[in-house]
């Protein structure tokens, strides 16, 4: 395999030009974008002579045929990932795709198997972990865990209230045509459509603080509670540190305000995050110490470079793929945020009841 990777795309609709192919076409002496597959032929054409990518299909199976790829970003809907994923993990082609996994744990599974026996990388985009200020969080994390100098870690929140998640991002090129018809994958077994929709929402909106709860906690953790109106959930940790996720204690109109704080007894390191597709925009980070050996409390914000989450993915995706390093978060543990949300809403539909129609 060359240094300079062959990329493919599957899917170039919004996300897939805004999140990604602006990000990967950018990175020219990692990477070539060549190929790419997208059924709406007048975008697909348009976009191809966007990003100069030569080769456009009008499916991945036609990709995967036709074109000469060492990688593929496979931008889809994720109740479409079980009608694509698996062809392009059977071909042997590391693929990155959005968050989640899939709807289900039944899906997700299949498709972690399929990797598993082909030995193909498959890595979920999990962007927030591959923001400078979640990287500089953890590090200060994982040493004040090692140091035990600010006691021990208990307990961490996330708020990510709705908001201006676009952050002034420009438009996607777009047509006319109309959005593909897609099979969508089913809700699990015994769900009614009601119930599927619970979880579509909640992993749609909520996956990624899901997500980064075990990767600041270097752990997996289990629902303790969840609130009557879908606004808290709270869960404890493998080693007993409190998690509370709050999803919707208010709204903004102008503004993003995903905030995680992560509590030591004697300091906390807390992270604010830009809105998803803001250009180039790093999160900040707040560290506040307070412990007996200094004389006061200090508390201090590192400047950080200015890059997203989005680009650093990227290029952590091409070094997985050449080997240089491990993917920030493979579908086999992406699978595990997919068992906490089925559970997560399980205990809505037992312990609430009366928020379902016809109750």
């Amino acid at each position: 395999m060359s240094t300079k990777l062959r990329i493919g795309f599957v899917g170039v609709g919004g996300m897939g030009q805004m999140a990604h192919l602006s990000n990967y076409a950018v990175l020219k002496e990692e990477c070539e974008v060549v190929a790419l597959a997208e059924p709406r032929q007048q975008m697909a054409r348009l976009v191809a002579d966007r990003y100069g990518v030569s080769e456009v299909y009008g499916s991945h199976l036609e990709l995967l045929e036709h074109a000469s790829v060492d990688a593929i970003v496979a931008p889809q809907p994720f109740r479409n990932h079980a009608n694509v994923i698996p062809e392009i993990l059977r071909a042997g082609i590391p693929v990155l795709t959005e968050k989640p996994l899939s709807l289900t744990v039944r899906e997700g599974g299949k498709m972690v198997r399929i990797g598993e026996e082909s030995g193909t990388l498959h890595m979920i985009g999990y962007h927030k972990r591959s923001d400078p200020a979640v990287e500089y969080a953890k590090r200060v994390i994982e040493e004040w865990k090692a140091s035990g100098s600010f006691g021990e870690l208990q307990y961490i929140r996330i708020t990510m209230p709705p908001g201006d998640w676009v952050g002034g991002a420009d438009q996607p090129i777009g047509s006319d045509e109309p959005y593909p018809t897609l099979l969508l994958e089913q809700g699990p077994d015994g769900y009614t459509d009601k119930m599927t929709q619970m979880l579509d929402s909640f992993v749609n909106y909520y996956i990624h603080q899901v997500n980064m709860f075990r990767h600041l906690l270097g752990e997996n953790y289990k629902l303790t509670f969840g609130d009557r109106r879908g606004i808290m959930l709270s869960g404890e940790s493998d080693s007993g540190v409190t998690i509370t996720l709050e999803m919707a204690p208010y709204h903004t109109s102008h503004e993003w305000e995903e905030q995680i704080l992560v509590g030591f007894r004697q300091g906390y390191v807390r992270i604010d995050l830009p809105a998803p597709l803001a250009r180039q925009r790093a999160g900040r980070v707040t560290i506040k110490k307070d412990n007996a050996t200094v004389d006061e409390a200090l508390t201090y914000e590192p400047i950080l470079q200015n890059v997203s989450a989005m680009r650093n993915q990227a290029r952590y995706f091409l070094a997985a793929v050449r080997g240089d390093r491990p993917a920030p978060c493979t579908a086999k543990e992406a699978l595990q945020d997919l068992i906490f949300a089925q559970s997560y809403v399980d205990y809505m539909i037992r312990t609430y009841p009366e928020n379902l129609p016809g109750y």
